[in-house]
């Protein structure tokens, strides 16, 4: 489906005014998950939002811009920037849990898992769509929690060739069986742990096989 945006923008340079842009979010997110991306026009977005279309534009540039905004701000509530901060008194383990209860929290969130199915529709794997989200979310985590692994291997605590490899293990293993039967919409084996548990023998086995010997 072919997407026109306003031939003209904006005034630029023209400071946005931040509480439109947040309603813009929180309608543009509500009706994507209501009625999937393709379903959506920026004009219900607008009315939604009760703002102008050359708004949604001003701030957003297009749709999929604004769809890539919305996993953007749902990963930056989830895992904040905050979460990945330097503390090296903390001890790994317990920096390990608090990430990964934070990120199960995160994909297996209803929003979340309504925005994965979006992303595997027809529609926009055949569109740059999954990729902006991709960069947008995603990668921005990953590249966060590498960065946190290469301070922990410089302190000695972990032996890891690839943190960025060792990264996309950690994440992978997080999601593992639940996610999966989530994004499909049938119920889990009843013999799984718990989040807490899933969580807690992820940081295990995470730990026996990176953790300095």
């Amino acid at each position: 489906m072919q997407r026109t945006t306003p031939s003209k923008s904006a005034t630029p340079g023209r400071p946005k005014d931040p509480a439109k842009r947040a309603a813009i979010l929180v309608a543009a997110t509500r009706l994507f998950l209501l009625e999937g991306f393709e379903r959506v026009s920026m004009d219900q977005i607008a009315a939604e939002a009760g703002v102008s279309k050359l708004t949604v534009y001003s701030h957003f540039g297009d749709k999929d811009g604004l769809f890539a905004e919305a996993v953007r701000a749902h990963c930056e509530h989830g895992m904040p920037t905050r979460l990945f901060d330097p503390r090296p008194g903390v001890p790994l383990k317990r920096r390990l849990t608090e990430i990964g209860t934070a990120f199960c929290a995160m994909v297996m969130s209803p929003e979340a898992i309504a925005g994965f199915r979006i992303l595997c529709s027809p529609q926009a794997m055949a569109s740059g769509l999954p990729a902006l989200a991709w960069e947008a979310g995603p990668r921005r985590v990953q590249e966060a929690f590498a960065a946190l692994l290469e301070r922990r291997i410089a302190r000695g605590e972990l032996e890891i060739d690839d943190p960025a490899m060792a990264a996309t293990h950690f994440f992978t293993l997080l999601k593992g069986e639940p996610h999966a039967c989530a994004l499909i919409g049938v119920s889990c084996c009843k013999t799984l742990p718990t989040p807490k548990a899933h969580v807690a023998s992820v940081v295990d086995l995470f730990l026996r096989a990176y953790a300095r010997r």
